[in-house]
C-alpha cells in the first residue's frame, strides 16, 4: 500500500472457502500480557460498531466456518473464513473497524484483562479479588506444566530478546498492565505500516483493494516500533532449573521433563529453515527415528518434551530433544545419549530408506488438500512474513524440495547441519522442570501477597472507585444493547437445500462398500469399520490400547520401526481407533466398531492395503517391552491433553450416567479410560493385559463384521477394487463370541455429583441432560435453545461477569446430550448455580424474530461448512445419516 506500506498477500485459488486476516507485529518488552488483553479489548467494540463485544454477537450473524483471533510472540492476528460473499464483506468490515479504531473502553479493559474488584460486586463488604478473563485464562494455561514447560525453556534460551517474556502475559505481571499502557501500545503497533493483510480464494482481488483501500483512507506511513530479537550467542551450554504442580494423576517418581535446545538459523533463510524443519522430522518423528528408538523404546521417558521439535515461531530458530515422565536419576543419562545419538548420526548418516520417506511424505502433503487449506497457508507463512521474510519464499515448497534433493545427492549435507547446530554449538540449553507438591500452594501465597500490597495501598478514593468500577461494569453487563448497527445475513441469504454428495454402494466378498468418486488429486483415501459384538465393560476398556497397539507393536517377522518406515514410505499415514454411534432414532441403541484408516497415492494402493493386513493379522502382543513402553506414552498424553479439554472431559463423564453411548465413549476416551490408563502404568505384570488384547483380536476384524468406504478418482476405482478382494480375502470368515462368561454390562442411567481434584488453578463444570434422538423433531429446537441460552445468558455471566475463559450450553444432535459447561472457571460453583438459573431465565424470557434468527444461522455453520475430500459421506458412512435426513 503504497500511502501506509501495508503489506497485502492474495492467493487466488478455485476454493469457496474464503479467509481474510489482519495481523500486527507485536513483540513485547515485559510478561504483562499487553498484546493478549489487547487482543480481547479489540473485539469489545468499535467507532462503527460501538457494540460490546461485536466480535461475539458476529458469531451469531454469519455463516463463518472459522472466526478467531491469536497472539504470538512476535504478532497479533485476526482470521476468519467463510463461503458466504455477503458475510465475507460484513465480517471484514467489523474485523477492520475494530482493529484500527477500537473504543478500548477502560471498563472492557477491567473486563477482559484484569482489576480489582469485590468477590460481589454489590456489596462492598465481601474480599476485594483479583479478577479478569486475560488473568484467569493465563491462571489457567500456566498451570499446565506442559505450556509452562514450553515457555520457560525458551525464556532461558533466547535472555535479552523479546522471547523472554510472555506474550500471552504471566499472572505475576498482569496485573501491573494499565489501561493507558494498553492504549499506548495500540496506538503505536495497530498501524497500516506495521500491518499485514492476507485474502484467500475464489472472491474477486479486486474487491479486497477496494475493501481495505477505503479503511486505511487518512493513515500515513509511520515508523514502526522495533525490539531486540537479535540473541547474543553464549560462549558455553547452560543449565536451568525450574519447578511445577506434581499431578496427582501420573507416578509420582517420573513427572520430571527435561530437554536439549539447540540455537539455530535465522527464519530470514527459507531454504535453511526447510532443511532444519527435515532434519528435525529425520532425527525424531516415528518408531524409526533415532532418538525415539534411544530415548522412548529404552524407557527413559513416558514421550517426548512439549517442546522437542524444530521452532520457528522465533527470529532465530531453535531445535529441540527433550523428554518427560523422567525419573530424576536419569538426567545425567538422558542428556548423554542424546549428545551419543547425535554423534552417531553425524558419523553414519540416515538410512537412505527414512530420507525418502520424509520427501514422500513432504510431496503427499502437497497433494493432500483440507477444507481449511487457506488457514493452513496463513498459519505457515506468519511468522516468517512478520520476521522479514517475504511470503512468497515461504510458499516454494518444490523448489525447496528440488533444491534439497540436490544437496542430498553431494553427500553428508544432513551431517553437516548436525555438526555445525547440534554437536559444536556452545549456544545449548539444558532445561531440566521437576514437580513440587507445595507448587500451587506458594503460587497461591505469591498471589495473596501481590493483592495484599495492591490492596493496601489503597486510599479510601481508590476504594470507593473499585466499588462504583465494579457497580458500573456489573450494569453495562446487564444492560439491553441495540444491536441494529451490527451487520447480519438472513436466512434468505442461505441455501435451502443440503450440498448433495453422490454415494455409490457395491458389495466386494459380501463386504458393502461405500464409494465416493471424486477429484482428490492422485489420493485414495480409505476407510473400514468392524462391527463389535457385545463386549463386557472390563474389556471395552481395552480396546483403545488394542487399537494404538496394531500400529505400536510390531509383528513377529519385522519391528514397528521397520513397518512404521513401510507406512512413511507409501502412505499419509495408517490409523486404528475406536467407534461408538449411537442410533439415529433410538439413543438407547448404538453400534460400537474399530475404525481402520489410512490415505495414499494411487501408485501405493496395493502396498497400503499389505501393510495393514499385516498389521491385522501379525501384530505382536507378546512384544511386552513395546507394550509397556506405549503404556506409559498413552498414559501420559491423556493426564496431558486435559489441560487444554477438561471441559470435554466433564461433559462425558456427566454424560456417561445418561446413555450407553455415553457410557461407553467414557469408558474409552474419557477420565475413567485417563485413571484405567495410569493404572496399567503402574503394572510391573502384564501378561493379563496381553492375554486381553489377544482376546479381543480373536473377536475383531472379519469380514462378517467389516464395511467399506473408498474415496478415490475415477481412475483408481478398478485398482483399489483389485487390492479390497485380496484384503477383505485375507481376514477370517467370521471371529469367535466373547466368552459367555465375561458379563455383558447392562446399562442403567443414574444421576451423581462428581469432582475431579486436577492441578489446576482454574476449573471445569458441565451439568447434563438427556435429549432426544437424532431423528426426533425436537432435536432441531433443542440446538437453538442451546444456541439462545449461551448468546443472551450463560457467556454474559460465565465469562464476562465470573471472568472464566468460556463457557455456554451446546447439543449434540448425534448423541442425544444437553450440556452445560464451563472452561478454566476460577468460581466454579457460581456457575453451577449459573446453569440453574438459566433454566429459569428462559422459561421466561420472549425472544424476538431477530434473536431467533441468528441462533439458527449459527447452527447452519456447522451445517454447511466445507468438507475436506476425505471427509464427504463419512456422516452417512459413520452414523447413517443421509443428506436426505439433513435435509429434513
Amino acid at each position: 500500500h503504497e500511502a501506509t506500506g501495508a503489506q497485502h498477500l492474495h492467493i487466488d485459488r478455485d476454493d469457496s472457502n474464503n479467509v481474510f486476516a489482519v495481523g500486527f507485529h507485536t513483540p513485547v518488552r515485559d510478561s504483562t500480557g499487553v498484546p493478549h488483553i489487547l487482543e480481547h479489548t479489540t473485539l469489545c467494540g468499535s467507532e462503527k460498531y460501538p457494540v460490546r463485544d461485536p466480535f461475539f454477537k458476529m458469531l451469531n450473524r454469519s455463516l463463518a466456518t472459522f472466526m478467531n483471533a491469536f497472539t504470538a510472540s512476535d504478532y497479533t492476528i485476526y482470521p476468519f473464513a467463510t463461503t458466504n460473499p455477503v458475510d465475507y464483506a460484513n465480517l471484514r468490515d467489523v474485523y477492520m473497524d475494530a482493529v484500527f479504531h477500537p473504543k478500548l473502553d477502560r471498563l472492557d479493559f477491567k473486563q477482559e484483562g484484569w482489576r480489582l474488584e469485590h468477590q460481589i460486586p454489590t456489596d462492598p463488604s465481601t474480599p476485594i479479588q483479583f479478577k479478569g478473563v486475560v488473568y484467569n485464562e493465563m491462571k489457567g494455561q500456566t498451570s499446565d506444566s506442559n505450556y509452562l514447560f514450553y515457555c520457560r525453556a525458551e525464556q532461558a534460551m533466547l535472555p535479552g530478546t523479546n522471547y523472554e517474556h510472555l506474550s500471552g502475559g504471566d499472572p505475576k505481571y498482569i496485573t501491573d498492565l494499565t489501561h493507558e499502557q494498553l492504549i499506548d501500545f495500540h496506538r503505536k503497533h495497530y498501524h497500516p505500516s506495521n500491518s499485514r493483510f492476507y485474502t484467500y480464494g475464489n472472491f474477486p482481488l479486486e474487491e479486497h483493494l477496494r475493501a481495505i483501500g477505503e479503511k486505511l483512507k487518512g493513515f500515513e506511513k509511520t515508523k514502526v516500533p522495533t525490539v531486540n530479537k537479535n540473541v547474543s550467542p553464549w560462549t558455553a551450554p547452560r543449565y536451568v532449573e525450574t519447578t511445577c504442580a506434581l499431578d496427582p494423576m501420573s507416578p509420582a517418581d517420573r513427572q520430571t521433563k527435561l530437554s536439549v535446545s539447540f540455537l539455530a538459523n535465522q527464519i530470514s533463510d527459507p531454504f535453511e529453515t526447510f532443511s532444519m524443519r527435515v532434519l528435525s522430522y529425520l532425527l525424531l518423528d516415528g518408531h524409526a527415528s533415532p532418538m525415539y528408538k534411544a530415548l522412548i523404546d529404552s524407557n527413559l521417558g513416558s514421550e517426548f518434551s512439549a517442546n522437542t521439535g524444530y521452532d520457528t515461531s522465533t527470529s532465530t530458530s531453535y531445535l529441540s530433544i527433550g523428554l518427560q515422565g523422567v525419573k530424576n536419576e536419569d538426567i545425567d543419562k538422558i542428556n548423554n545419549t542424546i549428545k551419543s545419538v547425535l554423534q552417531q548420526v553425524k558419523e553414519q548418516g540416515f538410512d537412505p530408506k527414512r530420507i525418502e520417506a520424509a520427501i514422500h511424505q513432504m510431496e503427499l502433503g502437497q497433494k493432500h488438500k483440507t477444507a481449511d487449506f487457506g488457514l493452513g497457508i496463513m498459519h505457515g507463512i506468519t511468522s516468517g512474513w512478520f520476521n522479514g521474510v517475504q511470503p512468497i519464499e515461504l510458499l516454494q515448497v518444490n523448489k525447496n524440495l528440488d533444491r534439497l534433493k540436490s544437496e542430498i545427492e553431494k553427500g553428508r549435507y544432513f551431517e553437516k547441519l548436525i555438526e555445525k547446530y547440534l554437536i559444536d554449538n556452545p549456544h545449548t540449553l539444558y532445561f531440566v522442570m521437576r514437580p513440587d507438591e507445595h507448587y500451587f500452594a506458594q503460587s497461591a501465597q505469591e498471589e495473596e501477597q501481590r493483592l495484599k500490597e495492591k490492596v493496601d495501598r489503597l486510599t479510601e478514593q481508590d476504594k470507593i472507585e473499585i466499588e462504583k468500577d465494579g457497580k458500573e461494569l456489573l450494569k453495562s453487563q446487564e444492560q439491553t444493547e441495540d444491536l441494529t448497527c451490527l451487520p447480519t445475513l438472513h436466512l434468505s441469504d442461505i441455501s435451502t437445500k443440503t450440498k448433495h454428495t453422490v454415494l455409490e454402494h457395491t458389495g466386494i466378498c459380501n463386504a458393502p462398500v461405500q464409494w465416493r468418486t471424486t477429484s482428490t488429486n492422485g489420493i485414495t483415501y480409505f476407510r473400514a469399520i468392524s462391527s463389535l459384538p457385545l463386549f463386557s465393560d472390563d474389556l471395552k476398556m481395552y480396546l483403545p490400547l488394542f487399537c494404538d497397539s496394531l500400529l505400536s507393536l510390531g509383528t513377529k517377522d519385522q519391528t514397528m520401526a521397520e513397518i512404521d518406515d513401510e507406512i512413511r514410505l507409501y502412505t499419509g499415514g495408517l490409523k486404528a481407533s475406536t467407534s461408538i454411534s449411537t442410533n439415529h432414532s433410538d439413543l438407547d441403541h448404538l453400534e460400537e466398531g474399530i475404525v481402520l484408516a489410512g490415505h495414499c497415492l494411487d501408485r501405493n494402493i496395493d502396498k497400503m492395503y499389505s501393510i495393514l493386513s499385516k498389521l491385522i493379522h501379525g501384530t505382536n502382543f507378546d512384544n511386552v517391552e513395546k507394550l509397556k513402553i506405549l503404556i506409559n506414552s498413552n498414559a501420559s498424553s491423556m493426564v496431558n491433553s486435559i489441560a487444554d479439554a477438561g471441559h470435554i472431559f466433564a461433559r462425558t463423564f456427566a454424560s456417561s450416567s445418561l446413555t450407553p453411548g455415553m457410557h461407553n465413549t467414557e469408558l474409552m476416551s474419557g477420565l475413567t479410560q485417563v485413571r484405567f490408563m495410569n493404572q496399567l502404568a503402574q503394572k510391573e505384570d502384564l501378561s493379563e493385559v496381553v492375554e486381553k488384547l489377544k482376546q479381543i483380536a480373536s473377536i475383531v476384524l472379519s469380514q462378517s463384521s467389516l464395511r467399506i468406504a473408498i474415496t478415490c478418482g475415477e481412475d483408481a476405482v478398478e485398482p483399489n477394487t483389485k487390492s479390497l478382494v485380496r484384503f477383505i480375502e485375507g481376514l477370517p470368515t467370521d471371529t469367535k463370541k466373547p466368552d459367555p462368561s465375561s458379563a455383558v454390562n447392562i446399562f442403567k442411567p443414574n444421576y451423581p455429583k462428581t469432582f475431579f481434584p486436577l492441578p489446576f488453578q482454574v476449573n471445569f463444570a458441565a451439568q447434563v441432560m438427556k435429549g432426544v434422538p437424532y431423528t426426533h423433531q425436537d432435536g432441531a429446537s433443542l440446538q437453538v435453545l442451546s444456541s439462545l441460552l449461551t448468546t443472551h445468558y450463560l457467556h454474559k455471566e460465565i465469562r464476562e461477569k465470573n471472568g472464566a475463559y468460556g463457557g455456554g450450553a451446546r447439543y449434540g444432535g448425534l448423541n442425544g446430550i444437553f450440556s452445560f459447561y464451563s472452561y478454566r472457571d476460577p468460581r466454579t460453583l457460581e456457575t453451577l448455580d449459573t446453569f440453574k438459573k438459566s433454566i429459569e431465565w428462559i422459561k421466561h424470557r420472549e425472544f424476538t424474530d431477530q434473536e431467533l434468527t441468528e441462533s439458527k444461522l449459527s447452527i447452519f455453520q456447522g451445517i454447511d461448512a466445507p468438507l475436506s475430500v476425505s471427509e464427504e459421506g463419512m456422516l452417512e458412512f459413520v452414523h447413517g445419516v443421509s443428506d436426505e435426513m439433513r435435509q429434513w
